[in-house]
C-alpha cells in the first residue's frame, strides 16, 4: 500500500495538478485504489485539491522538504541558498535552471528558475528522475563516493570525462527535443552535494549546449557553494579541491 501511496504522490510531483482518471492513467493503479488513496493523502495533507478539483501535493510535504533540504548544506539550506543563484542563471542563459540532489538511486528536484516566456522545459519541484540519463544525473554520479559502483547501463568513461571537465551536457537524453548543461555544487571535501543545471529546447541550445552555457553554469555552482556556506578552499575547473 505504501508503495502504492508513493506512485501516486510521485505522479502529481512529475506531473502537477492531475484529475482521477489522469492518475489512474499515470500510476496504472485501479481506480477505487487510487481513489482510496488520494482521498486519505489528502486527509494527511499530503496531497490537496486545486480550484478544478484536481489532485495536487500537499503543503505538509513543503514542510517535511523545508526541513529535509536543511541537512543537505552545513549551517544553510541549500535550497534557500539556490533562489537568487538560479534566477540569476536563468538570466543570463535565458533559460530554465534547477536544482537537484540526489535520493538514492533517483535525482529529484528542489528547486527551480522557469524561463518566463516562450518553449521552455518544465521540471516541477519535487520531480523524480532517473540517474541513468541527463546531465544533471551524469555530474552527481562523477562525484559520487570512493568505490560506489555506477548503475547498469551508465559509461565509465563518459562520467570519468564529466569530472575531469568539471561539467556535463545532454541532448535528448532524458526528454526528447531538450538539451541541459549542469555543474556540480560541493562541499569543501570534494563532495557533491547538489547538481545545478540549466535545460532547454534544442533548437535553442543547439547540439553542444556546453559550448554555450558551461562557463555560466560552473560560475553559478561556485556561486551557491559560497552562499551556502559550503566552499572555504579555492577549487580547480574539474571541481577538486585546491592544496
Amino acid at each position: 500500500m505504501l508503495d502504492k501511496s508513493v506512485a501516486i504522490l510521485a505522479a502529481l510531483a512529475e506531473r502537477g495538478p492531475l484529475s482521477l482518471a489522469e492518475l489512474v492513467h499515470a500510476t496504472g493503479l485501479a481506480r477505487p485504489t487510487v481513489h482510496r488513496l488520494a482521498v486519505a493523502l489528502e486527509h494527511q495533507g499530503l496531497a490537496g485539491r486545486d480550484e478544478a478539483g484536481r489532485f495536487r501535493l500537499g503543503a505538509r510535504l513543503v514542510a517535511w522538504g523545508s526541513q529535509a533540504a536543511g541537512t543537505l548544506a552545513s549551517g544553510l539550506a541549500i535550497v534557500d541558498a539556490a533562489g537568487p543563484v538560479l534566477a540569476r542563471l536563468r538570466d543570463e542563459t535565458d533559460e530554465s535552471a534547477q536544482l537537484y540532489v540526489r535520493d538514492q538511486g533517483t535525482r529529484v528536484c528542489v528547486a527551480v528558475a522557469e524561463r518566463t516566456r516562450g518553449l521552455r522545459d518544465t521540471v516541477p519541484v519535487g520531480a523524480v528522475l532517473p540517474l541513468t540519463a541527463g546531465s544533471g544525473a551524469k555530474v552527481l554520479l562523477a562525484w559520487r563516493r570512493r568505490g560506489e559502483p555506477l548503475p547498469a547501463g551508465v559509461d565509465p568513461a563518459e562520467i570519468a570525462a564529466v569530472r575531469k571537465r568539471g561539467w556535463a551536457s545532454s541532448v535528448a537524453e532524458r526528454e526528447a527535443g531538450v538539451g541541459s548543461v549542469s555543474a556540480p555544487v560541493l562541499d569543501d571535501d570534494g563532495h557533491v552535494a547538489a547538481a545545478i543545471s540549466v535545460s532547454g529546447p534544442i533548437e535553442r541550445l543547439g547540439r553542444r549546449p556546453g559550448a554555450r552555457f558551461a562557463t555560466a553554469v560552473v560560475a553559478a555552482a561556485r556561486e551557491l557553494e559560497r552562499r551556502a556556506g559550503m566552499r572555504t578552499t579555492e577549487r580547480s575547473s574539474s571541481g577538486s579541491v585546491a592544496r
